[in-house]
């Protein structure tokens, strides 16, 4: 897969990409969310742009052969380790992290390919804590 500049509009749509195509198709749903929230504005792109960068990548999957099993993560752990790299600002990251969430909930669904993604963001950008909310109310012990 081509790579782009580290922490670049381009880098970060992708990861973007990689959570809508890890199941193997792209929700209508999710085109909406996108569309709803400003998403190419959040990073810097205009609609087009990334809709054209949304296309590139599902080119790239399809000539890379990486669409096979819906069911599992399309991409092996030394290209997700390489496309994640591209993302090395932690604000980018922490702020990555919770669109392409909220992107696997667009459809009501999240796949278990679209779970591998998110899962493999916290890992390599280190980001486990910020999958715990710090300001949820402490339980009343009994």
């Amino acid at each position: 897969m081509r790579s782009y500049p580290t922490d670049s509009p381009q880098a970060a749509a992708r990861i973007l990409a990689l959570t809508a195509t890890a199941d193997g198709l792209v929700d209508p749903a999710e085109l909406d969310w996108i569309d709803q929230h400003g998403v190419h504005q959040a990073l810097g792109l205009s609609r087009s742009s990334l809709l054209a960068l949304l296309a590139a990548h599902i080119r790239e999957l399809r000539e890379v052969g990486h669409w096979v099993d819906p069911d599992i993560c399309p991409f092996d752990e030394r290209t997700l380790a390489d496309l994640m790299a591209e993302i090395q600002d932690p604000a980018l990251r922490r702020r990555l992290l919770g669109l392409c969430v909220a992107l696997a909930q667009a459809d009501e669904f999240v796949a278990e390919a679209e779970s591998a993604v998110l899962v493999a963001a916290v890992e390599h950008w280190g980001l486990q804590h910020a999958m715990v909310r710090t300001d949820a109310p402490a339980l009343a012990s009994g």
